[in-house]
């Protein structure tokens, strides 16, 4: 072993600073010497004279290197409470609006973040919050039912309209679509959820219905008109009868609203507000059963914060370009902006409404319209459940994905947290 240890060390060094065809003929004669194996020896040459990674040394432990976090659980602290109050955002979404929310919790007493805590969050990465916060992150996603059935004749009158199609540079072109509340089973009466996404802003306006009898969608369309802060230039729905009728039909052709429809069984022609029908109904409402006058006020009271919310301090990340290389697709994504940004550079909003916006959010806080949404949503988890007529799994009753998560058995498990200090 002394004359194998004397041999290597006179050649490791040669080996090291020689070119490649020198190596080999070194290599040739290290392994006559020493009988190695070829792919042992060089590694042993290759590696002499460096610190040995996580070998144990002789008499003691095995040390291991530690790198300094440069992330302490303060930071980790008032990200997390930030990432809570935006309803669980991703990283690049978070990232994006991270300037502005901290400025808005500060100036509502909401947070209290000394200078070094708030140079480390303005320089944080949004792959660095992914990882961070990967330990808080348990949700599972559960999976509606569509209850959409093929409309009349009529919808040869109203022109396909694909995704390929929308490229709307200005807001007023709106998706719609209904959400049902059935708890699993489509028999009886249950409510139902108009879900209302312009194209261009991701602007979205919700409002829960009885039923989906047509007179009930179509005054509910009205109203939600009403709410926009633009003007209502077009509408694209599915093939549902609850959208195609003569009503609504007659309606866009008086009103001069550009009404079109999507290919049957394609729900990405519609794709913008399938998003929200989660991000807006499902994860605020949930999958329970709702029946009722009592649960369509509730409803409807939590929507009325929602929007405000959403719209207002939700980011949103907007598809700018798709570019096929062979078989792969290369997405490229404008910089997330929330709704209200996005209008407010928008050059086709009038500047009447673009101030009054500008005056409703400067008295927003986001956290106390988080805390009034986790105080709906306890009222209406804690109401007697409107037992479906069939048996339903009751993972697809209690559908609860941020005041109450689920665990892999289907239990709901309590997040409690507070906003203030």
């Amino acid at each position: 072993m002394a004359e194998r240890r004397a041999v290597v060390k006179a050649t490791a060094r040669r080996y090291q600073r020689g070119r490649k065809k020198e190596k080999q003929k070194i290599l040739d004669e290290f392994t006559e010497l020493t009988g190695y194996n070829r792919s042992y020896a060089r590694t042993v040459l290759r590696n002499y004279g460096q610190k040995a990674r996580g070998r144990k040394p002789a008499g003691g432990k095995r040390r291991r290197s530690v790198s300094r976090k440069r992330y302490d659980e303060k930071v980790l602290a008032v990200l997390r409470r930030i990432w809570m109050i935006l309803d669980f955002i991703c990283g690049k979404r978070l990232v994006a609006i991270m300037p502005e929310i901290l400025r808005r919790l500060e100036y509502f007493g909401e947070l209290k973040v000394d200078a070094r805590t708030r140079a480390k969050l303005m320089k944080i990465s949004a792959a660095t919050i992914d990882r961070l916060l990967s330990g808080e992150r348990r949700k599972y996603q559960l999976r509606g039912r569509a209850r959409t059935k093929p409309g009349t004749l009529l919808k040869h009158q109203i022109p396909l309209r694909t995704f390929s199609e929308w490229n709307e540079q200005q807001p007023g072109f709106v998706e719609i679509d209904l959400v049902a509340h059935d708890g699993g089973s489509a028999a009886g009466e249950y409510l139902y959820t108009l879900d209302m996404t312009d194209v261009y802003s991701g602007w979205t306006e919700v409002q829960a219905i009885q039923n989906k009898a047509q007179v009930w969608v179509f005054a509910a369309l009205k109203e939600l008109r009403g709410q926009l802060p633009f003007a209502l230039q077009g509408i694209d729905s599915d093939n549902g009868s609850e959208f195609i009728n003569d009503h609504l039909l007659r309606y866009c052709q008086q009103e001069r609203i550009t009404f079109t429809r999507s290919r049957p069984y394609r729900k990405n022609d519609n794709c913008f507000v399938e998003q929200k029908n989660y991000t807006m109904v499902r994860r605020h409402v949930g999958y329970q059963r709702l029946v009722g006058g009592e649960q369509l006020a509730l409803v409807n009271e939590l929507y009325g914060h929602l929007r405000l919310y959403a719209n207002y301090f939700q980011p949103v990340m907007r598809l700018k370009r798709k570019e096929r290389h062979g078989s792969q697709v290369k997405k490229t994504y404008e910089a997330a902006q929330t709704p209200y940004q996005r209008l407010r550079g928008s050059k086709h909003l009038p500047a009447a409404a673009r101030q009054r916006l500008a005056r409703e959010y400067t008295q927003l806080n986001p956290a106390e319209l988080k805390r009034k949404l986790e105080r709906l949503q306890t009222r209406l988890l804690q109401m007697p459940l409107n037992a479906a007529p069939q048996r339903s799994h009751p993972r697809q009753l209690h559908g609860w994905t941020n005041h109450h998560l689920f665990t892999k058995t289907g239990r709901p498990v309590r997040v409690d947290f507070q906003l203030r200090q």
